[in-house]
């Protein structure tokens, strides 16, 4: 009896559905029939061609490979922080408004920051995106100024809240930023640095590469950093005292937002700065200072004007020096000499309130309700008040 041998099976063993191979920088995967080949040294390509200005360009805001962290860091941190004015109550601040609560000291602070601010938050949203954020090549850099933006127009939207909850005249709204003068100027000093900027120019040339790194230490730096926080520490300590408790936690969430602005542009300004030394000359260093110098000169000007003599619980003087603290710390931050020797704030209590932390019954109301738990803890409190 023979038995049956069966012939040699010429076909191949059959291969996995799946199946992933290293070869050096190429990673292959098969997927049936499909052969897909991926070289990793072309991320590596577009991780070194990233630069704040200067690099690499593509068609797509793609954030990766991530190169700038911080920048990253500070844009999640400004997400959590996330807040809209529209549904902060404003029946108590409308009714001391109306009704002969305040003195005509306090209610001149507050018209004062709603003319001021319908201007300056303008002024900034319009320089971060037509200076900055168009002139940035990095798109984990540009994805976090456009955040930046957004939250410009956000406090747009809180003093729309304001005129209108407190029925305030548009018109004299408009007036305020077009015939004071402290307010006229101190716009005008911002503002004359841009035009070249938003036309284009070349960003190779370390002359332009000046003019781009002084519009960000003037938007994020002066302004924001310098020009913004008297008022907020007017405004705010009117809400200290329960009065326009409304606008004062608006202001208090605006004021937790340009923290964040002023963090993110230092970091873009530093990263700058190593990425082109030849622009960070001593010249160009003395530049700087003295345009916070001007910055500073017009500000106690805007001070003087906000606060023309002491009262409400409030002294100028203080004011003025609080001016000083600031710029020295925003000149410090970025490695530049300070202008005084003022070393501490006067206002030790706004700690209490920009954190949301101590204070946060005085004025019956719930202050953590726009802030996620990722937002609770700050890594860069100092930068804050």
């Amino acid at each position: 009896m023979s038995i049956a041998v069966p012939e040699p099976s010429t076909e191949s063993p059959a291969l996995p559905d799946f199946l992933t191979i290293e070869e050096g920088d190429f990673v292959i995967h098969r997927l049936g029939s499909k052969t897909f080949r991926l070289d990793k040294t072309k991320a590596r390509a577009r991780l070194a061609g990233k630069q704040v200005i200067n690099g690499q360009r593509s068609a797509e805001l793609n954030i990766l490979p991530l190169k700038y962290h911080e920048a990253y860091r500070i844009y999640k941190q400004m997400k959590a922080n996330h807040w809209e004015p529209d549904v902060i109550d404003m029946t108590r601040d409308s009714q001391q408004w109306n009704t002969g609560a305040l003195s005509s000291k306090e209610r001149w602070i507050i018209e004062m920051g709603v003319g001021y601010f319908s201007a300056a938050e303008g002024i900034v949203g319009d320089s971060v995106l037509h200076v900055i954020e168009d002139n940035l090549t990095a798109a984990e850099l540009k994805h976090a100024s456009l955040r930046h933006i957004a939250e410009e127009s956000i406090h747009m939207d809180s003093l729309l809240h304001i005129i209108g909850s407190l029925n305030i005249d548009l018109d004299e709204v408009t007036a305020k930023f077009t015939d004071i003068p402290s307010v006229q100027k101190k716009n005008a000093f911002i503002t004359r640095q841009m035009p070249e900027l938003k036309m284009g120019i070349d960003l190779t040339k370390t002359v332009n590469k000046q003019r781009f790194a002084k519009a960000i230490f003037g938007i994020t730096q002066v302004m924001e950093g310098t020009q913004f926080y008297a008022l907020f520490a007017m405004i705010l300590s009117l809400h200290r005292q329960n009065k326009m408790t409304g606008i004062g936690q608006m202001f208090q969430y605006t004021l937790r937002d340009e923290s964040n602005h002023i963090e993110l542009g230092r970091y873009i300004l530093t990263q700058l700065i190593a990425e082109n030394p030849d622009l960070w000359t001593p010249e160009f260093r003395a530049e700087l200072v003295e345009f916070m110098r001007e910055g500073v000169e017009l500000e106690k000007e805007f001070v003087r004007d906000c606060l023309p003599e002491d009262g409400v619980g409030m002294t100028q003087i203080d004011f003025l020096t609080y001016v000083e603290y600031n710029a020295n710390r925003r000149l410090a931050g970025v490695g530049l000499p300070t202008l005084s020797n003022v070393s501490s704030n006067p206002f030790t209590w706004l700690d209490e309130v920009i954190f949301l932390r101590k204070e946060k019954n005085f004025f019956e109301t719930r202050v953590t309700e726009y802030q996620t738990s990722g937002s609770l803890k700050n890594t860069a409190e100092d930068d804050l008040i």
